[in-house]
C-alpha cells in the first residue's frame, strides 16, 4: 500500500502530541485549580453516602465509563481503598436501546437521573461542543432533582457551560485533545478524591 512518506507520518504523530500536551499545559496553567474544587464537591458527595453518575456521547461516553471505573474498581494497585459509588449512564443498552426507541435518544440520560438521582448526588456531563442535547437535559434533571453538576467541555463552553454549576472548559477547540485532557482530568480529580477521603493505607479519613 502507498501512502505519505515516513517523515510526513513523524511528522503528523510529533505535531499532534505536542499539540495536545501544549493543550494539557496551558489548562494547567490557567484552571487546574477547579480540578480540586470538583473533587471536593465528589469527596464530599461519597463522604455523605452519595454517588457520582456520568454520561456523554461517543468518546465521551466511553470517558465517562472509564472514569467510573477508576472510583469503583481502583486507579492504581499501589493505594489499595474502598470501592466507590460512580455509575455511567452510557452503559445500559437495554434502556437505551428501549427509551431511544420509543421516545428519542434526546432523554436517555435525564430519564435515568430522574430514576437513580437523589439529592446530594453529582452528575457529571461531558460533550466537546458543549451542546449535547441529551446531556443539557440531564443537567435539568439533575438541578431538579437537587443534584450538583459538573460539565466537562471545549474552549467554546457552548450550553453547557451556563447549564453546570462548575465548568470545566478544556482551552482547544479539537476534539481529540480536548477529550484527551478529559480523561486526564478525570485521573487527576480521582486521585484528589482519593487524598479527601483515605489515609496513606487507605483507610478513611473520616
Amino acid at each position: 500500500m502507498s501512502g505519505p512518506d515516513e517523515a510526513t507520518l513523524l511528522a503528523h504523530a510529533r505535531d499532534h502530541l505536542l499539540a495536545s500536551a501544549e493543550t494539557k499545559r496551558r489548562y494547567a496553567e490557567a484552571s487546574a485549580g477547579d480540578l480540586v474544587k470538583v473533587a471536593k464537591l465528589i469527596a464530599d458527595c461519597f463522604a455523605s453516602g452519595g454517588k457520582l453518575m456520568l454520561c456523554g456521547n461517543g468518546g465521551s461516553a466511553a470517558d465517562c465509563q472509564h472514569i467510573a471505573a477508576e472510583f469503583t474498581s481502583i486507579l492504581t494497585q499501589k493505594f489499595d481503598r474502598r470501592a466507590l459509588p460512580a455509575i455511567s449512564l452510557t452503559t445500559d443498552s437495554s434502556f437505551l436501546t428501549a427509551r431511544g426507541n420509543d421516545y428519542g435518544f434526546d432523554s436517555v440520560f435525564s430519564r435515568q437521573v430522574e430514576a437513580l438521582g437523589k439529592r446530594g448526588d453529582v452528575l457529571i456531563g461531558s460533550s466537546t461542543s458543549g451542546n449535547s442535547k441529551n446531556v443539557l437535559l440531564a443537567m435539568d434533571a439533575a438541578r431538579r432533582i437537587g443534584v450538583s453538576t459538573v460539565g466537562l467541555t471545549g474552549s467554546d463552553g457552548g450550553k453547557l457551560a451556563r447549564a453546570a454549576d462548575v465548568c470545566l472548559q478544556v482551552p482547544s477547540d479539537r476534539t481529540a485533545h480536548i477529550q484527551e485532557c478529559h480523561i486526564a482530568m478525570g485521573h487527576i480529580i480521582v486521585a484528589i478524591v482519593e487524598k479527601f477521603l483515605f489515609n496513606d493505607d487507605g483507610s478513611d479519613r473520616r
